[in-house]
């Protein structure tokens, strides 16, 4: 059975037509026919059932797909040993929150890319919950998480730094003369808070409903950025990690409320599955990281 083979028939099945595959692979169209079939003979059975123009994986078929993936995951593995590490190519496919995008982790891929220019990174924003469910279907290679420490089952989790939290208001406000704000004062203001699903969002409001406070009206937003300019010209208050304004802190340009964020603690993770080969460049990666959550973790002491 030729590795070639299985190649082209994962390329058709992700492709979905011996055309698409034809042109992602740069092949004759006949060439894919011809290799399917060659492949279907080896194996005695047909591996697509062609069906009004589509095509259509048969039981066959279905049954010798992870097969294939796991011999392509081998083939690549082979590659990335054999590379030097002075040369790592290939790509790390990498998830991370937006606070931790943009406050954590561009020292680490600058410093990754000034050593490593040949590595592809990719960097897709999320939610922690749908970064880990990529990681489990092999979509990422690593993801960072904003969270309360967790362990996982399939996944190898560490945690790098506990990352503050902290309750911001715009200069002025009347908050700012309390010694504590508790629940009840946030009652009649207005929250500017980040998208649904965000871990410390969550934590914050379960703990302000847990006192019976349900903070009307609130404003949701997609961006830190947006959220802080907001807080700045007076229209509400937010609860962020302290990393995401300490600029904003020192230069004066935002208010730190007196607020008790032990029950909404959250920290930096980083996961990726337990069944993951470390290939060079993410192996390296990982070592970039450890160096720098050292260096964050120094400055908090």
């Amino acid at each position: 059975m030729e590795s070639r083979h299985l190649f082209t028939f994962l390329a058709v099945v992700e492709a979905g037509s011996f055309t698409r595959a034809a042109l992602k692979l740069d092949y004759a169209q006949s060439s894919i026919t011809a290799q399917i079939q060659a492949l279907e003979a080896e194996l005695g059975q047909p591996l697509f059932d062609r069906i009004s123009k589509k095509i259509i994986l048969t039981d066959a078929g279905r049954r010798l797909l992870p097969y294939a993936q796991e011999i392509s995951r081998m083939h690549t593995m082979a590659e990335d040993a054999l590379r030097s590490e002075t040369g790592l190519s290939g790509a790390l496919r990498i998830g991370a929150p937006e606070s931790l995008a943009a406050f954590r982790l561009p020292g680490i891929i600058k410093e990754f890319r000034g050593r490593y220019p040949q590595v592809q990174i990719t960097l897709k924003p999320g939610i922690c919950w749908e970064l880990t469910e990529l990681v489990r279907s092999g979509e990422l290679d690593l993801v960072f998480l904003l969270q309360p420490e967790t362990e996982y089952k399939d996944m190898y989790s560490e945690t790098l730094i506990h990352e503050p939290m902290t309750l911001v208001a715009p200069l002025g406000h009347p908050l700012l003369e309390l010694d504590e704000v508790l629940p009840l004062h946030l009652k009649n203001e207005t929250i500017l808070h980040t998208e649904t699903g965000c871990t410390y969002r969550t934590l914050f409001e379960r703990h302000l409903n847990s006192h019976g406070v349900f903070p009307d009206p609130k404003l949701e937003f997609w961006s830190i950025e947006a959220i802080k300019q907001c807080v700045m010209a007076g229209l509400g208050i937010s609860f962020l990690p302290l990393i995401t304004v300490r600029n904003e802190l020192a230069e004066g340009k935002l208010a730190r409320l007196n607020w008790n964020d032990e029950s909404q603690r959250v920290a930096t993770q980083l996961a990726y599955h337990s069944k993951k080969w470390k290939s060079p460049a993410l192996a390296e990666f990982l070592s970039i990281v450890q160096q720098h959550a050292a260096e964050w973790r120094a400055l908090t002491t």
